[in-house]
C-alpha cells in the first residue's frame, strides 16, 4: 500500500500538545475513524521536539490525549537514550506514560530491563524489576558476566544519574553483596560526586589493604578526591585536588598516615604541579615536592625519586628572544646525602636574543645567565663529612656572552660556519676559606667549522647523505681557580661535539685551541629502515683536569665517539652511545632497543659505566632493564618490567601485571618486588587488585573487546 504521510497540525486534530510544537507522523496507513480517532499502521514513525518513535501501529483518542502504541517499540530521544518495549500507553507529546516489557539503553553501553517503565515529564523513567548490565546478553540464556537487580531503578535524564532501590550486585548469577540504596552516574557523565572504583593492595610492609576512593565534584572546573586505605599497619587518606581556570590549572596531590612502620609519627606527601599563561606571553610552572621521612614514598610506593625538587618558573619564548627566571628548593633522600651541606636553594635566569645585521650579516647571539645557589649550613670548612666540599659555601655568579654568526657555502658546496665572541663571567663565593671571594674574567673565543655533505638518491628513493666536519676553536684566559660546583658530570655526546665548552654549565669553559673532528651518515628509506650514525674525536693542545675519567674528554685526545640510530619501519627501533678510549678498550656503552607490533611491546636498555671517584662512583655500573606487554588475545594482556644490576648480581626491581578487558569490565592484577635502595634497607613486594564496571563512565570502549556468545 502506498505510504502516507500526515502532520499533526491539522484543525480537524486539535491535539492539545501538538498544538505548540508540530509533530509528524509517517506510515503505510493513515486514516480517521467516525470516532475521531487517528490510526496508523504498519513502519509506523513519529517526530516530535526530538523525539523519534518507531511502532507496528498507533491509535490516538482525540477525546483523552492518549497514545495506544503497539510494538515492537523503539523510542529515541537525542543521540544517547533508546527505550525498547512491547506495548506503551502515552500522551501525545510521549512525556508521560507506560511502557510494558522494556529495556533502556543508554549511551549504546548500558541496558537495564524492565518489567515496566513509567515515563514521567519526558525527564524521569521509572523502571520495575530491573536488571542493569553493559556485558553483552546472549540468547542461550547464560546471565552476564556481571548485573545488578533491583526492585525499582529511576534514570533522571537530566542529571543522568541512576537511583537504585534494593540493589543486588551479582557476577554471574551469584550475589555478591546488597544495598538498599545506590546512586551511579549514567554513561554520559564525565565527573559526578560519588564512590570510584576501589582497589586492593597488598605489600610485605604494610599488609593487606583497601582502598576506597570517593570523588567530590566542586563545580564545573574544581574536584576532590579522598581514598581512605587501610591495612592491618596503616590508616592512610590520600587525596588529590583539581582546579582548572581560564588561564591555567593546578593539581595538588598527597597522603597523611599514621602507621606501625613509625608509629610515633604522622607521615605524609605533598606534590602539586601547576601552569599558567600570563600577559604578554609569559609562562608560569611550579612544581612542590616535600615529604615527611625519606622513606615514606617508597613504603607506600607514591614515588621513585630519591631527591625532590620543588620549582618556580617564569618564561617566553619568541621567535628572536627568550627569557627565563626560575627558582628551585631540592631536597635528598638519599642516605649518604645531607641536606644542610648540598645546594638546597636555587636562583636561575637567562635571557637570550638575536639579531641580523645587515651591514655585518650573519647573526648576533647575546646571551646573560645570572645564578646562585645557597646551603643551609654556615660552615666555611669542610667539617670531614663523607665529601671534600666546604659545607656552607654559597656561590652566585652572572655570565654575559655575545657571538658573531655567519655561514658561507662555496660553489663546490663546502659550508663553512665562523664563530667570533667572548664571555664575561663574574663570581661571588661566600662561606669559603678556601677560594677567592669575588673573581672575574673576559674570555674572548673564536671558531670555524667546515661541512662538506654529500647526497645520494638510489632509483628506489632510498636517500644517502655523508657530511665529515671538522672545527677549530679558541678559547682564550686562564681558568679561574674556583671550586667546581655545577659541572662535575659531563657528558660527551653527538649533540656537543662541535660545542666551544662542553661543560654543562657555565661555571666552567674549556681554554686553548681545540680541535673537533667528525662524520656522520644517514639513510633515509621512504618505506622505513631509517638510519644516523655519528663518529668523532677531539683533540687539545693542554689538559683539562676538570673532565673526569669518564667523561670521554680528559686528556689531550678524548675518547672515540660512536653513537647511533636506527629506524625501521615494522617498529624496531634502536639508540646507542659508546666512547672507546685510544687503544679501543669501552670506556662507556649505552643502548635502548624497543620492538612495536601488533600484539605488543618489547623494550630493553643496557648501560655499563667505569668506576670513577671523581663522580662519586666507586665501583662500575652495569645494568638491564627490560619492559614490555603482550596481548594474548582480545581479552588479555600481560605485562612485565625488570631491573638487573650486573655488577652486583642482584635484582633491583622486578614487576608482573596481567588485565583483562571486554566490553563491561576491565580487571588489573600486578605484583611489584622492590629490592633493597637508598631510602629503604628492606626488601619490599606489593601486590595489586583492580575492577572497573564499564558503563558507567564516558568511555564507550572498541568493538574488539567485545565477547562471543559462542564461547
Amino acid at each position: 500500500m502506498k505510504r502516507g504521510l500526515l502532520l499533526l497540525i491539522l484543525a480537524l486534530l486539535p491535539l492539545r500538545a501538538l498544538a505548540q510544537d508540530a509533530a509528524l507522523l509517517v506510515a503505510d496507513q493513515l486514516y480517521i475513524t467516525r470516532d475521531r480517532e487517528l490510526v496508523a499502521s504498519g513502519n509506523v514513525e513519529a517526530f516530535q521536539n526530538g523525539t523519534r518513535l518507531r511502532a507496528s501501529a498507533i491509535r490516538y483518542d482525540q477525546g483523552t490525549g492518549a497514545l495506544s502504541i503497539e510494538g515492537p517499540i523503539t523510542l529515541t530521544e537525542g543521540d544517547d537514550t533508546v527505550i525498547v518495549a512491547n506495548a506503551a500507553e502515552l500522551d501525545a507529546d510521549m512525556r508521560n506514560g507506560i511502557l510494558t516489557g522494556a529495556r533502556l539503553v543508554l549511551n549504546q553501553q548500558l541496558q537495564l530491563a524492565a518489567v515496566q517503565i513509567d515515563r514521567v515529564d519526558g525527564r524521569y523513567n521509572q523502571l520495575y524489576k530491573t536488571a542493569v548490565t553493559s556485558c553483552r546478553i546472549c540468547e542461550d540464556g547464560r546471565p552476564p558476566l556481571w548485573q545488578i537487580r533491583a526492585k525499582r531503578v529511576i534514570h533522571d535524564e537530566l542529571e543522568q544519574q541512576l537511583y537504585f532501590d534494593e540493589a543486588q550486585f551479582r557476577i554471574g548469577n551469584i550475589p555478591v553483596f546488597w544495598l538498599p540504596r545506590l546512586r551511579l552516574p549514567g554513561p554520559g557523565v564525565e565527573r559526578a560526586s560519588g564512590f570510584l572504583v576501589p582497589s586492593v593492595r597488598s605489600t610485605s610492609a604494610l599488609g593487606l589493604g583497601l582502598k576506597i576512593p570517593y570523588f567530590i565534584k566542586l563545580g564545573d572546573r574544581r574536584d576532590l578526591t579522598l581514598t581512605p586505605y587501610l591495612s592491618s599497619s596503616t590508616s592512610t587518606l590520600e587525596f588529590r585536588y583539581r582546579e582548572a581556570y581560564r588561564n591555567g590549572r593546578i593539581e595538588f596531590q598527597g597522603a597523611v598516615t599514621r602507621d606501625d612502620l613509625l608509629p610515633d609519627d604522622t607521615r605524609g606527601y605533598l606534590f602539586g604541579a601547576g601552569v599558567f599563561a600570563l600577559p604578554q606571553d609569559y609562562i608560569l610552572n611550579f612544581t612542590l615536592q616535600t615529604v615527611t621521612d625519606d622513606g615514606y614514598l617508597d613504603n607506600y610506593a607514591y614515588s621513585g625519586a630519591d631527591r625532590l625538587k620543588s620549582e618556580l618558573t617564569v618564561s617566553r619564548a619568541q621567535r628572536d628572544a627568550y627569557i627565563r627566571g626560575s627558582f628551585f628548593n631540592f631536597k635528598s633522600l638519599r642516605d649518604d646525602e645531607d641536606n644542610d651541606t648540598i645546594p638546597t636553594l636555587v636562583l636561575d635566569g637567562e635571557y637570550e636574543r638575536r639579531f641580523f645585521p645587515t651591514s655585518l650579516g650573519g647573526e648576533v647571539r647575546t646571551t646573560l645567565v645570572a645564578h646562585s645557589h645557597r646551603r643551609i649550613s654556615d660552615l666555611a670548612i669542610d667539617s670531614g663529612d663523607a665529601d671534600d666540599i666546604v659545607d656552607g659555601r654559597d656561590v652566585a655568579r652572572i655570565n654575559a656572552e655575545i657571538n658573531w654568526l655567519r655561514s658561507y657555502t662555496l660553489p663546490a658546496g663546502l659550508r663553512i660556519d665562523t664563530r667570533l665572541g667572548a664571555a664575561f663571567n663574574t663570581f661571588n663565593i661566600s662561606q669559603d676559606s678556601t677560594s677567592l671571594t669575588d673573581p672575574s674574567e673576559l674570555t674572548p673565543q673564536a671558531a670555524i667549522t667546515l661541512r662538506y655533505p654529500l647526497s645520494k638518491t638510489t632509483p628506489t628513493g632510498i636517500n644517502h647523505v655523508i657530511e665529515p666536519v671538522v672545527q677549530v676553536s679558541w678559547t682564550g684566559g686562564e681558568r679561574l681557580v674556583i671550586p667546581n660546583e655545577e659541572s662535575t658530570r659531563v657528558e660527551f655526546d653527538q649533540g656537543n661535539l662541535l660545542d666551544l665548552s662542553r661543560f654543562p654549565r657555565a661555571d666552567r669553559r674549556e681554554r686553548g685551541t681545540v680541535a673537533a673532528v667528525g662524520l656522520g651518515w644517514s639513510r633515509f628509506n621512504p618505506d622505513g629502515w631509517d638510519t644516523n650514525i655519528s663518529v668523532g674525536q677531539v683533540f687539545r693542545t693542554e689538559e683539562d683536569s676538570d673532565f673526569t675519567t669518564t667523561s670521554g674528554l680528559d686528556g689531550l685526545t678524548s675518547d672515540f665517539l660512536l653513537a647511533g640510530q636506527l629506524s625501521a619501519g615494522d617498529g624496531l627501533s634502536l639508540t646507542g652511545r659508546s666512547l672507546f678510549e685510544n687503544d679501543f678498550s669501552l670506556s662507556k656503552a649505552e643502548l635502548r632497543g624497543d620492538f612495536t607490533y601488533r600484539r605488543g611491546r618489547f623494550g630493553g636498555s643496557y648501560v655499563w659505566l667505569q668506576e670513577d671517584p671523581s663522580e662519586e662512583r666507586g665501583n662500575e655500573v652495569s645494568e638491564i632493564t627490560f619492559d614490555g606487554d603482550y596481548r594474548v588475545n582480545q581479552f588479555w594482556t600481560a605485562s612485565a618490567n625488570w631491573r638487573y644490576d650486573v655488577a652486583t648480581d642482584r635484582a633491583a626491581t622486578a614487576g608482573l601485571g596481567l588485565s583483562y578487558q571486554n566490553e563491561c569490565v576491565t580487571l588489573d592484577l600486578a605484583v611489584t618486588r622492590s629490592y633493597a635502595n637508598s631510602t629503604s634497607v628492606e626488601p619490599s613486594t606489593d601486590f595489586g587488585f583492580n575492577i572497573g564496571l564499564r558503563g558507567f563512565s564516558a568511555d564507550t570502549g572498541t568493538e574488539r573487546y567485545v565477547r562471543s556468545c559462542s564461547n
